[in-house]
């Protein structure tokens, strides 16, 4: 938020004094969705095993070949079709408001009909036998359950930013609330709350999903209704506060897994132990609904809507009367043009947008997250301690969040994104080789260590940082095609590495370190990127960055090369 000076630095002060805990307050609030964001997509690492040996693994056994396997195979064809259709009419919505309804229906026709044929073929592709069904399609379907979360992320991502524009920032976290409630219900007994009339497995996905698209609202919002509530000048430390809460978010439930796996015997873990993981969610996901009912819309949803009183009310208590109509005045000179076309500020911005997002995810995180367990059970580890030492990245991972919360809006956000690149594209690398040449020790875990504090240090919490405020108001919504390909990315990253990981032809030549060559590749392409493209944003209010846009809309494809230098010298 743009808190202009006036002079009169005490009284200034007194005002930042009365007001700084106030605004705390919201964001910790606010955060809760992002500390649910985190708990509610690595819940799935302490249970991913036990989801496997419960649901997959029995109807996959040669000696178990019945209907039941059929139908595991037939539903999960016929449910991988539903969901690329929803992600494509998603892209198809977002690619209309993009490109405008002529050049757009012509982008559309092609998707759809590249995905039409795609889908008829998948459908009817004829597998001799059962065997060779299972074969074909044993590593993709673990990896859809696993993932499955991460279908819903894409739905609320790109859903956030027609929520959050209709019914505000409020409401819309209100929604991710009640989806969190459903989903740790729901995922608890599949079976026993299974209305789909599918196999139980799959009404565990639905659920799944269900909880995603609460993931995906809040990825969106929290940090816009943090970023619209705080000052300028502490703004980029806020906002890193919800990154700060997905990690923190992360590492309670490493911990509570690790709690609940304590319970039991590994049969007792399979059976029963996994339930209690996703029902846990319950407690975090109510308090966060029942807070939200104390906290205020943001002034500038609120002068959006023409709610000029409401908006200039909640300016003065995050940052007192004596600036409150003049930061009013400055939100609504942004605010004349609410529904401009997405590319009025050029196609350049959009393009950033949406590759901080992709190279966010390409990097290979959320493999260390949601498959932390699984990759120490490949270094030989046992169950309890892949648990474990799942807690030991979620630690490092928490540090690192708080160090990068503590220097993003001292050296910016080019220098820690940049060198973060640099430290994951060298632990990935050298992780790759460790799988590859079987020399898997503490030389591995080392690698795994330095990976996440790296990506923790800069692409965690800076990235957010970066999306929040490089959307102009009067185009906030566009924020949601960067979100959504966000989350598009991670489906795509958490879907394939189990084929990567577990292919057979792959781990005999690559022993497992196939998978962590491409994130290093893709950690050089995301320095390369931040370096020539990106624009420093440090110390900017929203508006200032606005301008930035305005002065470089409509950049050429071509010509961005030649603009890179202008746009390192950004300060």
């Amino acid at each position: 938020m743009a808190f202009i000076n006036t002079g009169g630095q005490s009284n200034a002060a007194g005002i930042e004094k009365n007001s700084n805990f106030y605004i705390v307050l919201l964001t910790l609030v606010a955060t809760l969705g992002g500390l649910l964001f985190g708990y509610d997509t690595a819940v799935v690492n302490g249970a991913e095993k036990s989801l496997v040996e419960y649901f997959i693994a029995p109807m996959l056994l040669p000696e178990n070949y019945t209907s039941l396997t059929t139908s595991l195979i037939t539903q999960y064809r016929e449910l991988m079709v539903i969901v690329l259709f929803i992600v494509v009419i998603i892209v198809c919505i977002l690619l209309t408001r993009l490109f405008g309804r002529k050049k757009g229906m012509i982008v559309n026709l092609v998707v759809i009909a590249l995905t039409a044929g795609w889908s008829y073929y998948f459908l009817h592709q004829q597998i001799p036998s059962i065997a060779e069904a299972v074969k074909e399609s044993a590593d993709s379907i673990k990896g859809f359950v696993i993932s499955s979360a991460l279908i819903g992320c894409i739905i609320g991502g790109a859903a956030a930013g027609m929520i959050s524009k209709s019914i505000g920032r409020k409401n819309g976290l209100f929604i991710a609330a009640i989806a969190f409630l459903l989903s740790a219900i729901g995922a608890w007994k599949p079976e026993a709350f299974n209305i789909f009339g599918i196999l139980d497995v799959y009404s565990f996905v639905i659920y799944r999903i269900i909880g995603g698209i609460g993931v995906g609202l809040a990825s969106m919002i929290s940090p816009m209704y943090i970023a619209e509530i705080a000052p300028a000048k502490i703004r980029g430390k806020l906002v890193s506060f919800n990154q700060f809460a997905i990690i923190f978010g992360m590492l309670v439930i490493y911990f509570v897994n690790y709690i609940i796996a304590g319970k039991g015997d590994e049969q007792w873990l399979i059976t029963e132990g996994w339930r209690w993981m996703f029902f846990s969610g319950v407690i975090p996901a109510g308090i966060f609904f029942l807070l939200l009912f104390f906290i205020p819309e943001t002034p500038r949803y609120l002068a959006m809507k023409g709610q000029d009183a409401k908006a200039l009310k909640v300016l003065e208590k995050v940052g007192g009367k004596e600036n409150a109509s003049l930061v009013l005045d400055s939100i609504k000179s942004t605010l004349h043009e609410t529904s401009r076309p997405w590319l009025s500020y050029g196609s350049l911005l959009i393009i950033i947008g949406v590759l901080l997002s992709v190279f966010q995810q390409f990097v290979g995180i959320n493999v260390v997250l949601y498959y932390a367990g699984n990759i120490f059970r490949n270094m030989g580890a046992s169950t309890d301690s892949s648990l474990l030492q799942t807690i030991i990245i979620g630690v490092v991972n928490l540090v690192f969040t708080v160090l990068a919360i503590f220097t993003v809006d001292k050296f910016g956000r080019k220098p820690l994104m940049i060198i973060g690149s640099v430290g994951m594209a060298v632990s990935m690398i050298a992780l790759g080789f460790s799988f590859y040449s079987q020399n898997i020790g503490i030389g591995a875990l080392v690698f795994m260590l330095i990976y996440t504090a790296s990506f923790a240090l800069s692409w965690g919490p800076v990235c957010w940082v970066l999306l929040a405020e490089i959307f102009p108001n009067s185009i906030r919504g566009a924020m949601s095609i960067a979100v959504a390909a966000q989350w598009i990315a991670n489906w795509i990253v958490s879907f394939t590495f189990p084929m990567m990981n577990d292919n057979v032809a792959l781990t005999e030549k690559f022993h497992h370190g196939f998978a962590y060559w491409i994130y290093g590749i893709m950690s050089v392409l995301s320095a390369i990127f931040i370096w020539k493209l990106v624009p420093e944003t440090k110390g900017k209010t929203l508006e200032e960055i606005e301008s930035i846009w305005k002065k470089k809309k409509e950049v050429p494809l071509s010509s961005i090369g030649d603009h890179s230098l202008e746009y390192n010298s950004l300060h």
